[in-house]
């Protein structure tokens, strides 16, 4: 049994972690289970576990790792001013002033989607009879090399934006219990890029740049996509120092002699049943998440290898050591041991736990 010296220096070594969780970034969700970590303890008559901050996510490829090379197309003014009828003169002008060579990402995407749709429907009237063999010819050099580049310049209008970068960063905190729904209007940012990319060669689809900035503009508001990782790091973390928790009482054999009221009054407790169901919460915004951003990224072509690397590690949701499955990993042993604790001291008392609920019980 603890002494009461040691109770109290235990609870004053919880508020200094509390202060100190609350300047460190891991905010009201490390406060949650820190409290379920100490009620854990004294269920045990155990010291809590030596609490260490969880890792930071990885950083983004750089932007030489993660853009396609893009070749500049350069013909002569003649040449272009051949295929006038392609109504593309006005465009190679835009895209040549001053404006159009400091075009963001996006805007240029745009420039090269607007350019390949009119090349294509040049194509498929009746120009092409019009002209010289050598200017038919020309023309559909430019139009295989618009529709090889395209796919390169969708991506690099998401993977070249300050917008989408942000996302990721490593300077953000996690989430706190009253913010882990994705915001609305970066789901909707994500549809709609995922549907630009899907439809960019339907020439049905008509883009519209304001909605494209403003969707782009959504994913800036805060990097939520950090933010979740960075909570399920935490919660992986803790979980997974609950559960060393709990194997150290197993190793000690007469555990069940001494908690009479494990695990029943634990669970029964408001602050563990919140944090069972922030859990709950936790992994379907994850999951929505993830497979939302997964969905955008199966929309375009075979990503650069760097940016291969960073979904395998961080976004992947069968890669084990990832934020999302190694975040499920956890709370199924956590949950495993509880269960198996729970039988061993109902074996060792005689009782009947049989109706016991079971904190953090994994939901499918």
């Amino acid at each position: 049994m603890l002494s009461s010296y040691a109770i109290d220096v235990r609870r004053w070594g919880v508020l200094l972690l509390l202060i100190l969780s609350g300047c460190s970034g891991s905010g009201e969700s490390n406060v949650l289970f820190v409290d379920y970590q100490n009620q854990l303890a004294e269920a045990l008559e155990l010291e809590p576990p030596a609490r260490q901050p969880p890792g930071n996510i990885g950083a983004f490829p750089d932007r030489d790792q993660r853009l396609f090379e893009i070749p500049e197309t350069r013909d002569s003014l003649l040449n272009v001013y051949a295929l006038r009828e392609c109504h593309i003169t006005n465009l190679v002008a835009q895209r040549n002033n001053q404006l159009g060579r400091v075009a963001q990402a996006s805007q240029r995407w745009l420039y090269e989607l607007t350019l390949w749709r009119r090349l294509d429907a040049c194509w498929n009237s009746e120009v092409p009879q019009t002209l010289a063999e050598a200017d038919r010819e020309r023309l559909i050099r430019l139009i295989d090399n618009k529709t090889e580049q395209l796919p390169r310049a969708s991506w690099n209008a998401l993977f070249d934006s300050e917008e989408w970068v942000k996302n990721f960063s490593r300077a953000s905190s996690t989430l706190s219990p009253e913010e882990l729904e994705p915001p609305p209007a970066q789901l909707k940012a994500l549809a709609y890029l995922r549907e630009a990319t899907l439809h960019q060669f339907d020439p049905d689809w008509h883009p519209d740049s304001s909605t494209l900035e403003g969707h782009l503009k959504a994913l800036q508001s805060r990097p939520f996509t950090a933010e979740l990782l960075r909570t399920l790091l935490l919660a992986e973390q803790r979980l997974n120092e609950a559960s060393s928790l709990i194997e150290d009482a197993m190793s000690q054999q007469a555990v069940c002699s001494r908690i009479e009221v494990f695990p029943p009054a634990l669970t029964q407790r408001e602050e563990t049943r919140q944090l069972a169901a922030w859990l709950d919460r936790l992994e379907t915004t994850g999951m929505s998440w993830l497979t939302a951003v997964d969905a955008l990224l199966e929309a375009h072509i075979e990503a650069p290898n760097a940016v291969r690397a960073y979904r395998h590690h961080w976004l992947s949701f069968d890669t084990v050591t990832a934020p999302l499955p190694a975040f499920q990993a956890a709370r199924e042993r956590h949950q495993a041991l509880r269960l198996s604790l729970a039988e061993r001291c109902r074996r060792h008392m005689g009782l009947n736990l049989q109706g016991e609920s079971v904190l953090l019980v994994v939901q499918h």
